[in-house]
C-alpha cells in the first residue's frame, strides 16, 4: 500500500473490502483479519482505522445505503414521475449485475438486524432516507413508491434465486406466472434427499 495514501482513503478501501468480506462471510463468520488481508495491511493498522469489527460492519452497512442513494439519485438525473422510476430501476437492476457484493451484503445486513437492535436501527433511517429520496427526486405518490421500493425487494429475491423474469414498468407479472407454472408438479422434496434415521 502506498505510504503517500491518506487515512480517509486507507479507510475507504477499508469499507469496501469490508462489504466484500461481509458479503460472503456475514457478521459473524467474517474476521477482521481477513478484511485486513483484503486492504493490505496488518490487523492491528485495521483496528487503528475502526476500533472494533462492529464499527467497521456499521461502517459499511451506513456505506451500502449511501451507494444505493447516490446510484438512485444519478439515475433520475432531473427525471419526473414514471421517467424516474424507470430509470432508477433500470440502474439498480443494472447494479446487481456488475456488482454481486452488493446484494449479498444487503441480505447479510437484513439478516444481522433481525436480533441487532443497533443495525435495525440504523436500517430504519436508512430506509427512511431512501423512500424519501425516491418520493422527492420522482415527484410520485406513495403509492408509486411503495411498489418502487417492493419491486425491488422482489428483484432481490429473484436475483438471489436467479429466477428469470422480464423486467419492465410493473415487472411483466405474466414472465414470473409463465416461470412458476413451468415448476408445477417438479417442485423440490427437500426431505426426498434425506435419509432416514437408523433406528
Amino acid at each position: 500500500m502506498s505510504p503517500r495514501m491518506s487515512a480517509g482513503e486507507r479507510r475507504e478501501m477499508a469499507i469496501k473490502a469490508a462489504m466484500a468480506e461481509f458479503a460472503r462471510g456475514g457478521y459473524e463468520g467474517t474476521s477482521t483479519a481477513s478484511i485486513a488481508e483484503r486492504v493490505g495491511v496488518s490487523q492491528p493498522y485495521m483496528f487503528r482505522l475502526f476500533p472494533t469489527k462492529r464499527a467497521l460492519f456499521l461502517a459499511a452497512a451506513d456505506r451500502c445505503f449511501a451507494d444505493l442513494e447516490e446510484l438512485l439519485r444519478e439515475a433520475a438525473g432531473g427525471r419526473r414521475g414514471k421517467d424516474a422510476t424507470a430509470a432508477m430501476a433500470d440502474a439498480y437492476r443494472g447494479l446487481l449485475k456488475e456488482d454481486p457484493h452488493l446484494l449479498r451484503f444487503q441480505l447479510q445486513l437484513y439478516a444481522a438486524a433481525v436480533e441487532d437492535e443497533e443495525i435495525s436501527r440504523i436500517g430504519h433511517a436508512r430506509w427512511a432516507r431512501l423512500w424519501r429520496l425516491v418520493a422527492d427526486v420522482s415527484g410520485t405518490e406513495p403509492e408509486v413508491v411503495t411498489r418502487f421500493m417492493s419491486i425491488g425487494m422482489l428483484i432481490n429475491v429473484l436475483t438471489a434465486f436467479k429466477v428469470p423474469y422480464v423486467p419492465g414498468e410493473h415487472l411483466l407479472p405474466e414472465s414470473l406466472r409463465d416461470w412458476a407454472e413451468s415448476l408445477r408438479g417438479a417442485d423440490l422434496d427437500a426431505t426426498a434427499t434425506v435419509p432416514e434415521e437408523e433406528s
